[in-house]
């Protein structure tokens, strides 16, 4: 039997859920790998965001589920990197947290969050659904000046539905062909949007927005311990193509989120930089399964101070 670096030499079959390890001269597979964890059906997660958003978690919602499930309810969820605010929207939704506060950096999403929370939701929706979307009334509310920040909030739920990918960065482009060929009308959903709107208008009471930095809302309520965090910062990768704000000091993340009283969830994409400062901080880490908006498959990290309640 050959053996390299004193192992017997092997070889691999079998799916990701079941990978077999076959030693030479034994005749036999062992299992080595099972039950890889099963990669979510985002369809099977309501879908309460107005925002059509790069980056979002909506895949991740059933493992913060299982996360929230496994303390004991906090008074107030704080997301620093708000985004799409998916998992403020489903937690509160589904009653696993009593509050919870968007933080968001970039102005114009946070007009947005602002205008529903703040009293103004039932008009945003009733203007998304009287809204007569065209190639010229688009271009009209792109190109003028926002003077308020419903306006500001409307014009960005425009943008957002008909940039290509949802993306808000600068220098996205409009969809051109969209989907089944109908352009701009591709995802501009005014019913479902004013539904979305109206939903967490009604709910307004047990959320808050800040605009500001992420780092720093983290850092002035690090001594709650009737708060937690789901820390989704802009990707190492990705980040400075999809977002206005994706510049952050990763290291100083960590050096926070460690320093928290409450308990935490932080995600990330699998790369050996997040993955060395997490261990730095004597965090754990768990690779899980997720599909990207062009169908791939890919890892992306977990990272907690116990990650117990993850199920394989």
């Amino acid at each position: 039997m050959s053996k390299e670096n004193g192992l017997p030499a092997a070889r691999l079959r079998g799916s990701p859920q079941c990978i077999m390890l076959y030693v030479q001269g034994s005749g036999e597979y062992d299992e080595l790998i099972s039950a890889e964890p099963p990669i979510v059906n985002v369809a099977s997660v309501p879908q309460r965001s107005p925002f059509r958003y790069a980056g979002g978690k909506t895949w991740l919602v059933p493992r913060v589920r299982e996360w929230l499930s496994s303390i004991s309810r906090p008074a107030e969820l704080i997301e620093p990197f708000a985004g799409g605010g998916i998992i403020s929207l489903s937690s509160v939704f589904d009653d696993l947290v009593e509050s919870a506060c968007l933080v968001e950096l970039d102005p114009d999403v946070a007009s947005v969050w602002s205008t529903i929370i703040n009293g103004n939701g039932n008009r945003l929706a009733e203007d998304i659904l009287r809204f007569d979307l065209t190639a010229e009334s688009v271009d009209r509310i792109l190109n003028s000046c926002a003077n308020t920040e419903y306006e500001r909030a409307f014009s960005t739920i425009v943008r957002n539905r008909v940039n290509r990918g949802g993306i808000l960065a600068p220098g996205v482009g409009l969809m051109k062909k969209g989907e089944n060929g109908k352009g701009l009308l591709s995802r501009w959903y005014p019913e479902t949007l004013s539904n979305r709107i109206t939903a967490i208008a009604k709910k307004s009471d047990r959320f808050r927005i800040i605009n500001g930095d992420g780092l720093e809302v983290l850092r002035d309520n690090a001594k709650r311990t009737d708060a937690v965090y789901f820390i989704d910062p802009p990707y190492t990768v990705a980040g400075r193509r999809l977002y206005l704000h994706s510049a952050i000091d990763h290291s100083r993340l960590f050096d926070i989120a460690s320093s928290l009283a409450g308990d935490f969830l932080i995600t990330y994409d699998d790369s050996p930089q997040i993955a060395y400062l997490a261990r730095k901080a004597g965090l754990q880490t768990k690779t899980v399964p997720m599909k990207n908006t062009h169908h791939s498959r890919k890892l992306e990290l977990l990272i907690g101070r116990n990650l117990g309640w993850v199920r394989d």
